[in-house]
């Protein structure tokens, strides 16, 4: 056999071996996950539901998810451990308290003006804006004369043509 019959087997050899080694990294990153979860820790199960860790044995985890239940899991049944700002913000809805984080969705806050909103429109002198669609004669009509005249150019037919 040659090499080039041989290499696109090494390659598909190759490129297994790396597909299974970063499973096996994900894999282990999981079981740490697992192992460093305390009482007290807040949890999300592999099916959505949010809990937080009373007890964690070899293979199993006792969860409290509200007052009065208290559920059995397996380790592998965790999904994911969350922080306490991330769980607290998930159950109960307590948002982080940083002011300066907020950012403005618009730039109304921004600008603060000393009147009132029903002063500012009550002293603007602007007639409304008509958003409407105008036809051709109208826009003709709402011009002034000089305007006309200059923006009037010679139609041109079927034989004519701009080109030299």
């Amino acid at each position: 056999m040659s090499l080039v019959t041989l290499l696109p087997f090494i390659v598909l050899i190759g490129a297994m071996f790396l597909m299974t080694r970063s499973a096996k990294k994900k894999q282990q990153q999981a079981v740490d996950m697992r192992n460093q979860m305390q009482p007290g820790s807040g949890v999300r199960t592999i099916g959505g539901m949010y809990a937080t860790v009373k007890e964690v044995n070899d293979d199993t985890v006792l969860l409290d998810a509200g007052p009065g239940v208290e559920l059995l899991f397996a380790k592998n049944a965790i999904g994911a451990v969350l922080s306490d700002d991330e769980y607290n913000r998930i159950v109960h809805g307590i948002e982080h308290d940083l002011k300066s984080d907020i950012v403005p969705d618009d730039a109304s806050s921004l600008t603060e003006t000393d009147e009132p909103a029903a002063d500012a429109s009550a002293a603007s002198d602007d007639k409304p804006i008509d958003l409407g669609k105008k036809d051709a004669d109208d826009d003709a009509a709402d011009k002034p004369a000089e305007a006309k005249a200059d923006d009037v150019e010679p139609k041109k037919t079927d034989g004519e043509s701009d080109a030299k």
